[in-house]
């Protein structure tokens, strides 16, 4: 099938933008594979201390020629997701035995759960942990004494920080061996109505508790298609998981094998060996467009238009908004997961899951098959899935048609002809909007700004009856500089409650929403923000506001917003809960255009 003209021409003008960044990057990685595996350069006393803990693998360490892979792990028992890695060490480090290599954990990573501290102070701290993963799990990896590297994270900002970190050692080769999602709980529709019950003060607290512990129940990742499990697809459409990894269930044979697997992969494309295969290499432009093309595809969380650009920049590619934009017109919608839709992540993957969404897209034209990848040798490989026969592992071709139409469809007949993102521009700014669930009726919205400086204020709005009306409810100083841009999912029960009472209802924000918010039409990262003194920070009540998701405009009506002084909030929290570690974070960090990043240059 021939390729997509819009995919070859969003990925040549990526191209030809990225070509200074992306040959100095190259450069910089080439040099650091020149200098050879670093351990035939260590002292005595440097290896000593290396291996000093790691028994029968000593021997071979100390010989220089076996590969040794790194761990880095963003294991903790507070996220669910995150749980199992507890014992993959273990099996990496035996896995890597069999193929004559050795492991060792590099270094531990922070992970925080958005599901605890959505609403909460801890949210503020979010969006940086990004940038503190990948200076941690770069920590780890400067001992320099590893030919490839192993990394185990899942949730919103742990994938994202550890891509960064894993292309700034782009000459190593390295793979992504995720968790697998938890089994289906309380069905996802009946836990959002729950949430709207309680939010109108129709149920209690208990019964909401209830509901919630249902839907979180076990070891693995939430089952809704929110960052998460974004982030899961992304690693497969960029080639990071080997082909089929990302919604295999945890503690199964299947998902032990394709760990043992992950090992053996990398074990065999180090420097040492005649396979060698740089991570660099294949953090190309034509990757960042298949994950691009995957994340229309499927509906999949904003966050990830922010972390990609954050990605991309780390390994030398300059993406920019109008390329989301453009690949999205070019994209049918093939999947319905919730928010988008009543199937969780599980019931997409017996529908057909990825494998089915690549054989779509391939035949499509809409996917460079010939991209490299880390575990296969292309992106071609990537719509098999793998199957385990007693104790041999192997791949069979994906399913060829889907298994439930309601969740997943052929390109050929999309739940829409385009995908899951709209660009938003106009005399407020950039912005963007997830419109894989919004209804049609609500992608065009002209009303009232209602305007508020944080989240708390428009719940006490929303319980006062303040909010009984048309609105566009605009919070604002949400942005990187303001508060590290936290996710404003706390407010989705409410507005989905106004939308639902037949009110015409948006939310404008310089900040994020969950990628599991759907809905409510939500124009959200607009850039400049508030606290750059960007136009949000001039609106006043009552100023009419219109969000076009089908003409791609946000702006408002207000004749004279030019001439107004910005707003100053000078209220901010800015101490407790960690707050006071960050402020110089807030202060130079990048605008979300550019990937909202401390560590790279806008």
């Amino acid at each position: 099938m021939t390729l997509n003209p819009r995919i070859v021409e969003v990925t040549e003008r990526i191209e030809e933008r990225s070509e200074p960044t992306r040959t100095a990057y190259l450069q910089r990685i080439a040099d650091m594979r020149r200098k050879g595996p670093s351990r035939r350069h260590l002292s005595c006393g440097n290896e000593a201390h290396a291996y000093a803990a790691t028994g029968a693998d000593k021997r071979a360490l100390s010989d220089g020629n076996t590969p040794n892979l790194a761990i880095v792990t963003a294991y903790n028992d507070v996220l669910s997701a995150h749980q199992p890695f507890h014992d993959y060490p273990d099996i990496i480090k035996a896995a890597a035995r069999k193929s004559g290599a050795t492991a060792q954990v590099a270094g531990g990573v922070p992970a925080m759960c958005d599901g605890v501290t959505q609403g909460q102070s801890g949210m503020e701290l979010s969006l940086f942990s990004r940038d503190v993963i990948a200076l941690a799990a770069a920590v780890g990896l400067s001992h320099d004494i590893f030919d490839g590297a192993i990394f185990l994270g899942v949730c919103d900002k742990i994938v994202p920080g550890l891509v960064i970190a894993a292309a700034t050692f782009g000459h190593l080769p390295a793979i992504f061996a995720p968790a697998g999602p938890m089994l289906s709980g309380l069905p996802n529709d009946r836990k959002a109505t729950i949430r709207k019950q309680f939010a109108a003060g129709e149920i209690d607290r208990d019964r909401l508790m209830k509901a919630e512990m249902a839907s979180y129940h076990g070891p693995g990742t939430c089952t809704f298609y929110g960052t998460a499990n974004s982030n899961q697809m992304l690693m497969e459409f960029m080639g990071l998981h080997l082909p089929g990894a990302s919604f295999v269930n945890p503690g199964t044979d299947l998902r032990r094998a394709l760990t043992e697997a992950a090992t053996h992969r990398i074990a065999t494309i180090t420097d040492l060996g005649d396979g060698y295969r740089p991570l660099g290499d294949v953090l190309c432009a034509r990757a960042f467009v298949n994950g691009i093309v995957g994340l229309m595809a499927t509906g999949g969380s904003t966050n990830l238009v922010i972390h990609l650009i954050a990605m991309a920049r780390a390994a030398g590619i300059v993406l920019e908004l109008d390329d989301f934009a453009d690949l999205s017109a070019a994209t049918p919608l093939l999947a319905r997961v919730y928010p988008n839709g009543l199937a969780d992540v599980n019931h997409f993957h017996a529908a057909g899951g990825l494998g089915f969404v690549f054989r779509e897209l391939f035949a499509a034209g809409l996917l460079h098959r010939d991209a490299p990848a880390m575990g296969a040798e292309s992106i071609a490989d990537y719509d098999r899935e793998p199957r385990l026969a007693g104790n041999a592992l192997s791949w069979v071709d994906g399913a060829a048609e889907s298994g439930n139409l309601s969740i997943v469809r052929p390109a050929r007949d999309p739940f829409s002809p385009s995908g899951g993102l709209a660009y938003l521009k106009g005399n407020l700014g950039q912005a963007i909007m997830k419109v894989s669930a919004v209804a049609e009726e609500h992608l065009q919205i002209t009303a009232p700004a209602a305007i508020f400086n944080d989240q708390a204020e428009v719940q006490a709005a929303f319980r006062a009856g303040q909010l009984d009306r048309d609105v566009v409810v605009v919070v604002r100083f949400q942005g990187p500089r303001a508060n590290g841009m936290p996710e404003l999912h706390a407010l989705t029960p409410a507005l989905s409650s106004l939308l639902a009472r037949g009110f015409k209802v948006a939310l404008l924000t310089d900040g994020r929403m969950s990628g599991a918010s759907g809905k409510v039409p939500s124009a959200i990262h607009l850039s400049p923000e508030a606290s750059r003194g960007g136009a949000i920070s001039q609106l006043v009540d009552g100023d009419l506001i219109t969000i076009d998701a089908v003409a791609g405009r946000v702006e408002t009506l207000a004749n004279d917003i030019a001439s107004r002084p910005p707003a100053i909030h000078d209220g901010q929290p800015v101490n407790g809960c960690g707050r006071e570690l960050f402020a110089q974070f807030r202060t130079v960090v990048g605008d979300a255009t550019s990937g909202a990043s401390v560590i790279l240059d806008p």
